[in-house]
């Protein structure tokens, strides 16, 4: 992550969904946001701010506000939306960064999939996306201009085997951002996803298989896997008005991995050197 500060949300008012602990994007994003001049709250579910060490976060950021809150609740958006607006007025940005699948968890393969669980996974990994944005339009809480983003992954293009169901709620996130963008645009707000590098976080690393894919994505990606402190600093350029005129994109941060078919690393660790 930058160490400097270029003062590019300077002035801007905003929330981070989905910090947990150092190891989460969403608490790089929340530092670089705050070292570019935003002051922001952060929210997260009872049980991570618990759990967590997100009021350390918060102290780090300027005693920014934490705010409790469950992003599949509608009642819940309805009250952190309304303390936004008391405290900040209208809000320049949103960063989603929530993803959960009760299957991968449990290693539930794909064919095999528990459709409560399914549904929970939708629910929380990409409905509740719509949620955010469409509590925050209907309260007028969005400043012309508003950036919103969300975290996504590769795995809503291909398939990962062990990424089971969350493929199918990225895909939908990825969905729901193109939406929305098409119709915020009238209050020149703005609706990208990030597709992120595999990235070592609580979450990340609980997918079965993961250390593999991330040697394989490090050995694909021309400039490696980007971090979270990586994906924080890009994040910001999202949310400051240099990039005003981007919506509706699904934008790869992943050091090249996309645009790849194979390179001499992996061929060179699968079959050895090149004679």
């Amino acid at each position: 992550m930058s160490e400097k500060s270029y003062g590019l949300l300077k002035g801007k008012k905003g929330i981070i969904f989905g910090p947990l602990d150092e190891n989460s994007i969403a608490w790089q994003i929340a530092l670089a946001a705050y070292r570019e001049g935003a002051e922001f709250a952060i929210s997260n579910i009872k049980v991570a701010l618990r759990l967590g060490n997100v009021p350390e976060l918060a102290k780090q950021c300027g005693d920014a506000p934490l705010i409790v809150c469950d992003a599949t609740s509608e009642e819940d958006l309805q009250k952190t939306f309304a303390e936004l607006k008391e405290k900040y007025g209208q809000i320049d940005f949103i960063v989603h960064s929530i993803g959960m699948s009760p299957n991968v968890r449990k290693n539930k393969g794909y064919t095999e999939l528990n459709y409560d669980w399914y549904h929970k996974t939708l629910d929380v990994s990409a409905l509740s996306f719509h949620r955010v944005m469409a509590e925050a339009l209907k309260q007028d809480a969005l400043a012309n201009g508003a950036s919103i983003v969300g975290l996504s992954y590769i795995g809503a293009q291909r398939t990962f085997s062990s990424y089971s169901d969350m493929g199918d709620a990225k895909a939908l996130l990825e969905s729901i951002a193109r939406s929305f963008g098409s119709r915020l645009g009238h209050i020149g707000a703005r609706v990208n996803t990030v597709s992120q590098s595999p990235t070592k976080t609580t979450a990340g690393t609980g997918i079965a298989g993961f250390d593999a894919l991330y040697d394989f994505a490090e050995k694909i990606a021309p400039l490696g896997n980007a971090t979270a402190e990586d994906c924080a600093d890009y994040v910001v350029s999202l949310l400051s008005d240099l990039t005003r005129k981007v919506t509706m994109q699904n934008l790869f941060h992943d050091g090249g991995f996309s645009t790849m078919g194979i390179s001499d690393a992996l061929l060179e660790a699968l079959y050895g050197e090149k004679k």
